[in-house]
């Protein structure tokens, strides 16, 4: 049985993820690369684990956030659809028919396109990816680029990230800490208020609840 250490150490998708980290770089947007995905696939399996998902489907939700972004080195647009495709021809012949289709399920569905979210997994993975929104994500972090580049600066204004989980009130929080000197927090529900939307539709689909809390302060 493939585990979440086979996926990591596995040349083909330590390539893709390489090569995604130096195309991003290249292209001047944020951080998609291996620190973000250990990230993702670290937050994705506690929540599977705090909604006491199997523990196979802990271990497929790992998966699932670490190679959720693989594909953005062949372009951002469908990301989300070539990654699972390639995820599934990768492993075709290395996993289980339904471990295969549940993960390449979750990959595809992480992305915002159609607002719909098939499984538990594929929540786990939503809320771990939307919410990894950090300084050190940003790669140009120069004056000039901050200044044009609104993703950039929202992500470079916030100095702290925190992923709480409440098993006992069902309750997923993401707390963060906003310089407001480097970008008022009325550009960060701009720019991230459709990604915070999502992730209270997949805290809906785990059966918990979703909540963000900005300098302290409870906002949803």
């Amino acid at each position: 049985m493939i585990t979440f250490e086979d996926i990591k150490s596995n040349p083909y998708i330590t390539e893709y993820i390489q090569q995604t980290q130096d195309y991003m770089a290249w292209l001047g947007f944020t951080d998609h690369g291996f620190k973000h995905v250990a990230i993702v696939a670290e937050r994705a399996q506690a929540l599977a684990q705090a909604v006491k998902l199997p523990k196979r489907q802990q271990e497929l939700s790992a998966m699932a956030g670490w190679c959720h972004d693989m594909a953005n080195f062949l372009g951002r647009t469908q990301h989300h659809y070539w990654a699972g495709i390639m995820f599934h021809e990768t492993f075709r012949d290395k996993m289980t028919p339904r471990d295969l289709a549940v993960v390449t399920q979750a990959i595809v569905a992480h992305d915002k396109d159609e607002i719909k979210i098939p499984s538990k997994i594929a929540a786990c993975l939503i809320i771990a990816d939307k919410s990894d929104v950090r300084r050190s994500r940003v790669i140009n972090p120069s004056p000039a680029n901050l200044k044009k580049d609104i993703h950039d600066r929202l992500n470079y204004a916030v100095t702290d990230n925190q992923l709480k989980i409440d098993a006992k009130n069902k309750i997923v929080t993401l707390k963060l800490i906003i310089d407001v000197n480097r970008a008022p927090l009325m550009e960060y529900f701009q720019i991230f208020s459709e990604r915070m939307a999502y992730c209270r539709k997949a805290a809906e689909v785990l059966g918990w609840r979703f909540g963000i809390v900005i300098n302290h302060v409870k906002l949803l």
